[in-house]
């Protein structure tokens, strides 16, 4: 497209420029032969095209905001700052679809409407490059990361950009790029030297199509996270953990003091999983100094105890099991090592167990109780062992009913009733045959337990989590390496210096996993070699890179200062653009990113590098975008809706306009293209309405008071409705006033009707937006208008429709003055004929009045 530059210019601290018209603006002729850059005055331009054609305006606009450098981020002083961010997406190889798109055009509305709303917005875009996702991208691909990353990236930008999303491209980070994992690195060295990062041995999830080790977190239903149809498996390996259950309590804590949705904030707590209750110990009979420890909510049923169950892999098991229970035992614990955790847990499995031969002794009823295994009872959570108390608990009634086992009971109804014969009685109540505690409500005897637990040195009051340590090691070549030597010497582990940070991933050809459980890194004897930091002997690197959720864990920070060298970010800029004002993205990253983001800024808040100990106060999750046959999305089944697809047909400016109509932000919706051809319509009215205006030369005219009160209540309405990201009421609002101002005559319309709707129009649709505020003579972008303020008076209504029920039925509706009080509108609804007929002279009971809106009878 031919077009001289538009010249560039600072003035009042405001980037304005000049209105040169290119080729295809040929039909605009000011009205002067040149604009005074420094005059806000609106000039009104003339001879506007008959139709809106984006597909010659998108482009062009476009490509003038490029030049300029419109969307950098600004600091101008006297400024509130606002930084709204969407999570770090992987670059894929499909690309984005118009679901992704149900978040990023959201967030780019909140950005453009916060500029004009006079803040210093921070709106950034990188790459979550590192991981499982890229790397099993490019196998598949059978190609290489260091290919398909910055191919893929480069897709995203490019379609992010023509949707018409406002990215300060100048800030774009990349997490596999040295210059960003070199302060990954770092910080998990400041993790290391804090205690919070410890390598240990253990019996950790496998995905055999990944070849690596899964978190806790990564593994859904029994099978990896990335791969629905893979059931995982243990591996018992040497691994890296993240100490993330020092922050439990913070964590747990703070989700008080953050504006997150409620269904998220109970995924965290769940999966935290904080209990209060008491340790105790029983000792192993005829076993000298054996004992099995235990961890109960509910110690107040220590004497309906009857049996114990441990976990299959309890070191116990095997120095307790009898020899004539040995051959069952054994079977039954390799059966269920083969589960994933969620099997072994789930509530509609039926419960097994094997009897290990041997007994414990409850010490409060003094009687032996039988020893068993069991799947459901896991090591990683709480000690591996059980009491079971199968009157008060009904997985341990169903295990007890199964297996013949004693089932006592030992709470009964507060009110004085039996206990239920069929099933256990699981609520608080009041202790029976139950010793020193008959009589007792629960809570107290909880307390008289603990207490009798510490006297008798068998026990104490304590804490539990469901919440384990986070593996963060991977045996995958795409990724993180983790800084740490081993010396061969005597010097053990060694974190490499920050001198010498970032350690490199280097090239390698053949990077598939090898499923071994090492990293393809031990077959690079060039990388794994190396000399020891403290002694300068012959040592070696660690060979497994971090989880990408590593890289993800502190993004936010870098997008304040992304070139800086020294740091891995500018403690000042930090201090000025966070924590993050409005953080969008998906609900499925609850319990692991979002999770981990936490604990990584409460870590550096301890270490007193930023000021803030939670990074996203706020957060929205935005709804689920299902193709039109209400499917996910997918290549493989040939659904997937492209942004391409939807601008090369419609425009961009259409599309963004349906993913803000079809639905709340934050519910899901089936796609429909009929949408976008529907806001195409209302994009070519809108144009019409301006174009005749325009042709009529922008009259200052004379509107009605009625136009007036439209135009400030529509202000009104689509302020508030983005300030609460309820973007279908703001373009449904849009759409009304529309119908209002298309009936009038340009002479029915002044500067303010007209203009302050495109404004509002524009962080919306922001290429017709642009045209149309040029249309009207206009030399600076309409994206550095201020936006429109609406005066409080003219918003008011003057009457109001009341609503009349009697018994709870509608029976009228009252047109009164706004404001009316309840014995006016009662008076008026008394003498209203529906009203009377219903009534049929009965006295009202009682009224119920909301004013402005219903006045309920009740007979």
């Amino acid at each position: 497209m031919s077009s001289k530059p538009n010249a560039c210019s600072f003035h009042r601290g405001e980037l304005v420029f000049a209105f040169r018209p290119p080729a295809h603006h040929a039909r605009f002729t000011p009205r002067m032969d040149a604009i005074d850059l420094t005059s806000r005055k609106a000039l009104c331009a003339s001879a506007m095209d008959e139709r809106y054609d984006p597909k010659k305006i998108e482009p062009y606009w476009q490509a003038q905001w490029d030049q300029i450098r419109l969307y950098l981020t600004r600091e101008d002083p006297g400024r509130p700052k606002f930084y709204v961010l969407e999570m770090f997406p992987y670059p894929s190889g499909n690309g984005l679809s118009v679901g992704h798109l149900h978040n990023y055009v959201p967030c780019d509305v909140i950005g453009r409407y916060k500029r004009m709303a006079g803040y210093n917005v921070l709106h950034a875009m990188g790459w979550d490059a590192f991981g499982l996702p890229a790397e099993n991208e490019a196998l598949l691909r059978q190609s290489h990361p260091t290919e398909t990353v910055p191919r893929y990236a480069a897709n995203f930008k490019r379609q992010l950009t023509i949707s018409g999303c406002a990215y300060d491209w100048t800030r774009e980070i990349n997490s596999s790029s040295p210059e960003y994992y070199r302060w990954t690195q770092w910080l998990f060295l400041l993790l290391y030297k804090r205690g919070l990062a410890y390598r240990a041995t253990g019996s950790q999830w496998w995905c055999d199509k990944c070849r690596t080790i899964l978190a806790n977190e990564q593994v859904v239903n029994g099978c990896c996270w990335r791969h629905t149809d893979s059931p995982v498996s243990r591996k018992d390996l040497e691994q890296w953990y993240i100490r993330i259950t020092q922050y439990a309590d913070r964590l747990l804590e703070d989700l008080d003091r953050i504006d997150w949705p409620e269904p998220i904030k109970l995924m965290q707590r769940n999966w935290i999983g904080r209990s209060e209750g008491a340790e105790l110990a029983f000792p192993v009979t005829g076993h000298p100094g054996k004992e099995v420890r235990f961890f109960t909510t509910r110690p107040d049923t220590v004497f309906g105890v009857s049996f114990m169950v441990l976990a299959p892999e309890h070191p116990l098991v095997a120095q307790i099991t009898t020899p004539a229970q040995r051959a069952a035992v054994e079977q039954y614990a390799a059966e269920a090592r083969r589960q994933s955790e969620i099997e072994r847990m789930s509530t509609v499995k039926e419960k097994t167990g094997v009897f290990t031969g041997a007994y414990a002794h409850n010490l409060f009823t003094d009687k032996d109780i039988p020893i068993w295994i069991a799947d459901y009872v896991l090591m990683g959570y709480g000690t591996g062992a059980i009491m079971a108390a199968p009157g008060q608990d009904q997985r341990d009634y169903e295990f007890a009913s199964k297996y013949g086992l004693e089932i006592p009971r030992v709470t009964a109804p507060a009110d004085g009733s039996a206990p239920p014969a069929d099933r256990a009685f699981t609520d608080h109540g009041i202790a029976i045959n139950s010793g020193f505690l008959n009589g007792m409500a629960t809570a107290e005897a909880i307390r008289a337990v603990c207490k009798y637990a510490e006297e008798h040195e068998i026990g104490k009051p304590t804490i539990s989590y469901r919440m384990r340590d986070w593996l963060i090691s991977r045996q995958r070549y795409w990724g993180c390496p983790i800084p740490i030597v081993y010396c061969k010497g005597s010097c053990g582990i060694v974190p490499v210096p920050d001198d010498q940070l970032p350690v490199r991933l280097p090239p390698m050809k053949n990077y598939q996993p090898s499923g071994t459980g090492r990293s393809p890194l031990a077959n690079v004897p060039e990388f794994v070699n190396t000399t020891c930091p403290k002694c300068g002997g012959p040592a070696e690197r660690e060979t497994d890179t971090l989880d990408g959720f590593a890289c993800s864990s502190w993004y936010f920070l870098r997008f304040a200062s992304p070139h800086e060298d020294k740091a891995p970010f500018d403690r000042k800029a930090a201090d000025y653009w966070l924590p993050v004002d409005l953080y969008v993205g998906g609900a499925e990253h609850a319990v692991m990113h979002l999770l981990y983001a936490r604990m990584w800024t409460k870590v550096m808040y301890d270490a007193g590098l930023i000021g803030f100990n939670e990074p996203f106060p706020v957060l929205r999750n935005q709804g689920m975008v299902w193709a039109a046959d209400g499917q996910k999305m997918s290549k493989s089944k040939g659904n997937v809706v492209t942004p391409d697809a939807m601008i090369d047909k419609y425009g961009a400016d259409a599309l963004r306009l349906w993913e803000l109509f079809m639905s709340p932000f934050d519910e899901a919706t089936n796609w429909n293209e009929g949408g976008v051809a529907g806001t195409s319509k209302f994009i070519a009215r809108v144009w019409t309405m301006v174009r005749r205006y325009a042709d009529a030369g922008c009259p200052d005219g004379a509107p009605s008071e009625d136009t007036l009160r439209k135009a400030h209540k529509t202000i009104r309405i689509v302020t508030e409705h983005i300030e609460r990201m309820r973007f279908n009421n703001a373009v449904a609002a849009m759409m009304d006033h529309l119908n209002h101002l298309s009936k009038l005559k340009p002479a029915e319309m002044n500067r303010f009707v007209v203009e302050s709707y495109i404004v509002m129009l524009a962080p919306m649709a922001p290429y017709v937006g642009e045209e149309l505020w040029r249309a009207l003579g206009h030399s600076r972008s309409v994206h550095l208008e201020p936006w429109p303020k609406f005066d409080e008076a003219l918003t008011r209504e003057e009457t109001v429709t009341v609503v009349v029920q009697i018994n709870g039925k509608l029976r009228d509706r009252l047109q009164v003055a706004a404001g009316a009080g309840e014995a006016e509108v009662t008076g008026l609804a008394l003498k209203s004929d529906g009203v009377a007929r219903h009534l049929a002279g009965k006295q009202p009971k009682k009224i119920i009045f909301v004013p402005n809106k219903m006045l309920s009878i009740v007979v």
